[in-house]
């Protein structure tokens, strides 16, 4: 769901940015205009309100309404209904460190496809464990490799395990 929203996000993004009405994304608020505010201070503010507007009716219309029923309707900004709808679907660290390590502790090589990119998809997942901050030594790594290949393999298993080097 994490991706889902990461992509229909940067989506948005571009959209906005092609229609050049992403000033509201891009820029902070101006001040509001006053008496004394110049012409110019007065079109920015225009321009950024403009953009903002804008920006928040695509970004409503373009978003699921599973998402975007669940933001206030008193967000006024279109930069901070993206954060808040970032903030509350924004995935769970300790919830995908769970998954990752379950997915690698029950692979089990099935005989089909390239040995080698089977090895590589472990690693694969050991590398974004560590980016979790669970790191696994490489040692770990090479005997869940080990324990997840079937009998056929029972040979190269015996054979690693009587090496003295690692």
């Amino acid at each position: 769901m994490e991706q889902i929203l990461r992509t229909g996000k940067e989506n948005m993004e571009i959209v906005l940015g092609c229609m050049d009405l992403d000033l509201a994304l891009r820029v902070e608020k101006p001040a509001s205009p006053t008496e004394s505010s110049t012409s110019e201070q007065r079109k920015d503010y225009e321009k950024w309100n403009r953009s903002n507007r804008m920006s928040l009716m695509i970004i409503r219309r373009g978003i699921p309404e599973v998402f975007s029923g669940t933001i206030s309707e008193e967000i006024k900004g279109a930069k901070d209904f993206l954060a808040e709808i970032e903030k509350r679907f924004a995935k769970s660290d300790k919830a995908e460190t769970s998954t990752l390590l379950q997915n690698l502790i029950s692979m089990k090589y099935q005989g089909k496809g390239n040995i080698r990119e089977y090895i590589i998809g472990m690693a694969n997942i050991a590398s974004k464990l560590k980016a979790l901050k669970l790191e696994l030594s490489d040692d770990l790594l090479i005997h869940l490799v080990l324990f997840s290949l079937p009998a056929q393999f029972s040979q190269f298993k015996i054979s690693y395990n009587c090496q003295n080097e690692k």
